[in-house]
């Protein structure tokens, strides 16, 4: 488990967090790549939406292999946001006539796609985000 600093320059240490799990777990180049875009997405959302900009308040982050599967647990204090719902849904710019001004939402629709578990509880403060991918 590790914390880092919601700020943009924590990114790159989010991606090495997790490309280094993947390397001591023996996680083929595919499956790594996708636990490292799943952080980061969710990573950025945090500092972009969750928090309405950077700050030094932490951003928890373990992984663990657990039953042959890869097991992310994502921890930050904005305010509640249940992600889950956007995971499953398509952003509405991605339906909508190109004229139309440009929604969020695709990464985290992306990220839905890359897990086949999930589960959320805003407890004591904080977001808490549990998945599961395949290694």
């Amino acid at each position: 488990m590790r914390d880092f600093p919601a700020r943009f320059a924590a990114v790159a240490e989010t991606a090495a967090f997790a490309l280094g799990f993947c390397e001591r777990h023996g996680i083929g180049r595919p499956a790594a790549m996708r636990l490292r875009l799943v952080i980061e997405e969710l990573f950025t959302n945090s500092i972009q939406h969750g928090y309405r900009g950077e700050c030094d308040t932490p951003v928890r982050i373990a992984l663990a292999m657990i039953d042959g599967h890869v097991t992310v647990r994502y921890e930050d204090s904005a305010p509640p946001f249940d992600v889950l719902a956007r995971m499953s849904t398509l952003p509405p710019d991605l339906v909508a006539p190109l004229e139309a001004p440009p929604t969020d939402g695709l990464g985290v629709y992306l990220v839905g796609k890359f897990v086949y578990g999930a589960r959320y509880e805003y407890e004591d403060g904080h977001n808490r985000l549990w998945l599961v991918m395949p290694p």
